[in-house]
């Protein structure tokens, strides 16, 4: 493999892969490379571009922390998280769609009975959250796990909050024998992704927002069933048409109702204005082995 030219060069580089034993391994390495190869081709790279690059990826790694991910926050603005999501998730009509995982789950969080209340005692508008678990014909789905997390009004998830030590809004709930599941917390506001990085560098270059519609993240996972992951949007948010991660769905807007605390189905239990978010999740069997 002497006196490679542009024209040769990426060929060479696919034979040394020839004796590539995964069969999977090799057919992405192949695509890989063909797929690199042509961009460079196609956009004319110099070398001065091509060393910015580097150190653009080298610095999202060095930004990288245990509780902060920069590579999957660039692969979300990318549309790459999504477009993965999409291929390996295709769902029936009727069932709930999927959405992004985001950065913000936690392993660590914490097992609650039905009707908790998980706000940590953050201050904002009380939230009432009721959940129903359903397979593709109705019948519910008791046991199922559902684990939920979203910001606080501020826009911030607990381990961003200064002081707050312990898991807030968010947790695990188990369905009864209905399928039903509930919860109070306080209601999401929109936030901006961070900024002060390189994919925030990225973001300001092509004149794009950082900042994400509310939502409330719910994760169901049952026996028998593909898992869900899931986002609910307000309707009325305005940062729907513009999320930077390319998660919203129509199906996944919902009307995040607003009362009095003395009128509608919660009165009584709060002496505030609150926010009411109902919603049945449908689950599809897994495909048979």
């Amino acid at each position: 493999m002497r006196d490679l030219t542009s024209d040769t060069i990426t060929g060479a580089v696919i034979s040394t892969m020839r004796d590539t034993t995964d069969p999977r391994l090799a057919e992405i390495l192949d695509s890989l490379i063909r797929h690199l190869h042509a961009f460079v081709r196609d956009v004319g790279l110099t070398e001065g571009e091509w060393a910015a690059g580097v150190d653009f990826l080298t610095r999202t790694g060095h930004t990288c922390t245990p509780t902060r991910q920069e590579f999957i926050l660039l692969s979300d603005v990318l549309g790459v998280t999504m477009l993965v999501d999409a291929l390996s998730n295709r769902r029936s009509a009727g069932a709930t769609q999927n959405s992004v995982l985001g950065p913000y789950f936690r392993e660590d969080r914490p097992q609650h009975s039905d009707a908790a209340d998980i706000s940590g005692g953050l201050p904002g508008t009380p939230l009432f959250f009721e959940g129903r678990v359903v397979d593709h014909e109705g019948a519910p789905v008791p046991g199922a796990g559902v684990d939920v997390w979203h910001s606080d009004a501020d826009g911030h998830y607990d381990m961003e909050v200064p002081d707050q030590a312990d898991p807030a809004m968010r947790g695990l709930f188990r369905t009864d024998e209905t399928g039903s599941f509930g919860f109070r917390s306080i209601r999401p506001a929109s936030y901006p992704i961070p900024g002060d990085g390189p994919v925030g560098e990225f973001m300001s270059a092509t004149g794009r927002s950082l900042m994400r519609p509310a939502h409330v993240h719910v994760l169901v996972e049952a026996p028998g069933f593909q898992r869900v992951t899931t986002m609910l949007f307000p309707s009325d948010d305005p940062y729907l048409d513009t999320d930077p991660v390319f998660g919203v769905k129509q199906s996944l807007l919902e009307s995040y109702d607003t009362y009095a605390a003395d009128a509608g189905p919660c009165r009584g239990l709060t002496d505030v204005p609150y926010t009411l978010l109902r919603r049945t999740f449908v689950l599809e069997p897994l495909p048979a082995s």
